[in-house]
């Protein structure tokens, strides 16, 4: 033995002597432990050639104490209660079982007594070790600490919770989770939680080493909590139970729905799809709140020329409105917020949708199936044979559904749709490329909105942004804008998310002029059409962006992020 392990000590020198680890290794390791007061095997573990399976079976072996793999623990039975912030933030040792009164500690090294005289204390309780794997009991601790506050803390008083429809369907299924009550206040209370914090959607996602929840609020994703690997599986089976769901399926996507009743008169709903990844089942629910639909015009951010424009084309008893933009730019809330301006007593108004994402009485709405063969176009068919005033299709996505969608816009219905383009001029375009003739495309689509949602500055914190003026000009500003105009900028207090409260629309509303239509005729591209919008003096989303800049709603930065290409 050389002259450096004879300065080891304890487990240290045993590991070296067994040839599980080398004198190099185990020299840097003890000191570097020794210096910051830490267990010898938390440093050792640092250095990436060691076993760690192997050093925890020698050492279960040498001192007499069970093994025990934690990728085999049930987090349902961690004994919480013995859960101390204190210890796990310090010690190097997490409680994993009761019985009687004796408290089993999971601990990497035994020689560490400090942590099991510190949990014997605190508990009142007889402790035993049992020996684990260096990297598994940092990765649980880290696990415990991360969602213990989420899973101790009891549902805020002032929600009457509630699941909707009849009584949730009981299961033997030990996944289930129904009978499960840390999992089930788990599950309601991140619903709540991202209720209140305003958010959209809800991402539950598993990975190979990580299990983490995150809420996308004011458009973006931030991380919420981080729960124990091993809850992955009964979490995402509790919230497929709820949404009646197949539980035993694991292999495919499935959809489903969860109406959660908040008060008396107030429930929201969130749409949930599950899809298989490589370490488990990602879970995504929206939030549809039917509120939303219920805003008005006036709080959807329209400048008041684009509201004009809306306005009027909603009052014509015939035309084709559509609406334009990725995934989650608000144009649900913005056909919504139509179809309820034209819902009367008077009117018939059908929908087609995939799916209907919220409820609105005195409206017939379809939700679009087409494995049973009910498509937008099929929808359409039968809607045009049951007296349609305003006919309302979730999306335009072939042939067949434009061509029915503009023969009813033509013959004296107000039809409103949605595409997925990037402005309002590309939309004719793509209708064109679709197969539509120009002709009918020019005779029957009289108004198309393009759309953004951007985070809405908070009032309470944002502060002077001072930019110079060249700057300002380079980024598309006018001369006559920044006359007199203080831009502001994000800051961050308590009431809001980072400088940020809330979204505000960004529109594009272009109608189809006289011109415009000549240039749809003439077979123009989206090119030639954006000329003529422009010199119509229509705003394009970036201009409308920094119109909201200049009024002091929305940074330049979020402006730059949501606009600038």
């Amino acid at each position: 033995m050389n002259e450096a392990s004879t300065s080891l000590n304890g487990i240290a020198r045993q590991l070296v002597s067994q040839g599980l680890v080398s004198t190099d290794t185990a020299t840097s390791a003890f000191e570097a432990a020794k210096a910051k007061k830490l267990p010898f095997i938390t440093k050792l573990m640092e250095h990436s050639e060691v076993n760690a399976t192997a050093v925890a079976q020698y050492i279960s072996a040498d001192f007499g104490l069970p093994l025990f793999d934690l990728e085999t623990l049930d987090p349902e039975g961690l004994p919480s209660e013995y859960f101390k912030d204190d210890l796990l933030s310090t010690q190097n040792a997490v409680p994993i079982a009761k019985r009687g009164s004796r408290l089993f500690i999971a601990i990497s090294d035994p020689t560490n007594s400090e942590a099991l005289d510190k949990y014997k204390f605190a508990s009142g309780l007889s402790v035993e070790a049992v020996v684990v794997e260096e990297p598994k009991l940092a990765e649980l601790r880290a696990s415990v600490l991360d969602g213990k506050s989420a899973l101790s803390e009891d549902l805020d008083d002032s929600f009457d919770l509630e699941i909707d429809g009849s009584e949730l369907p009981e299961s033997d299924d030990d996944e289930s989770g129904v009978d499960e009550t840390p999992i089930v206040r788990f599950v309601n209370k991140v619903l709540l939680d991202a209720i209140k914090r305003g958010a959209s959607d809800i991402h539950v996602e598993p990975y190979e080493k990580i299990f983490r929840i995150r809420f996308r609020v004011d458009g973006v994703l931030e991380e919420v909590v981080h729960p124990p690997l091993a809850m992955a599986g009964r979490l995402t089976a509790r919230i497929k139970v709820m949404s009646r769901m197949d539980i035993s399926e694991r292999r495919v996507p499935q959809d489903g729905r969860i109406k959660l009743k908040i008060s008396k008169n107030k429930a929201i709903d969130f749409r949930v799809n599950t899809c298989p990844t490589l370490f488990g089942e990602k879970t995504v629910l929206r939030i549809l709140d039917p509120s939303s639909a219920q805003l008005g015009i006036d709080a959807l951010g329209y400048e008041p020329e684009q509201k004009k424009l809306y306005m009027d084309a909603l009052s014509n008893p015939y035309g084709m409105i559509l609406v334009t933009g990725p995934t989650g730019s608000g144009k649900t809330v913005s056909l919504y917020t139509g179809l309820n301006i034209l819902n009367e007593p008077g009117t018939n108004i059908s929908t087609a949708e995939d799916p209907a994402e919220i409820n609105l009485a005195g409206i017939n709405q379809v939700n679009v199936n087409v494995k049973a063969g009910l498509t937008f176009a099929e929808a359409l068919k039968s809607f045009l044979r049951q007296d349609p005033d305003v006919i309302m299709v979730g999306e335009i996505r072939d042939l067949e559904t434009a061509s029915i969608a503009v023969k009813a816009a033509q013959t004296g219905h107000l039809v409103l749709s949605t595409l997925h383009t990037n402005d309002a001029p590309q939309t004719l375009s793509r209708l064109i490329n679709m197969g539509v003739p120009p002709f009918n495309i020019a005779t029957a689509v009289s108004l198309i909105i393009a759309q953004r949602l951007g985070r809405r500055l908070c009032q309470v914190c944002k502060e002077p942004d001072e930019l110079p003026r060249e700057i300002l000009l380079q980024e598309g500003f006018r001369e006559d804008q920044l006359d007199g105009v203080t831009l502001y900028k994000a800051t961050g207090c308590k009431k809001c998310n980072g400088g940020y409260k809330g979204r505000v629309g960004i529109y594009q509303v272009m109608k189809i002029s006289e011109e415009i239509g000549k240039i749809i005729m003439a077979g123009g591209n989206a090119i030639e059409i954006a000329h003529q919008a422009k010199a119509e003096n229509i705003p394009d989303l970036r201009e409308s962006a920094l119109n909201k800049v200049a009024e002091g709603v929305m940074s330049l930065e979020e402006a730059n992020r949501v606009t600038k290409d």
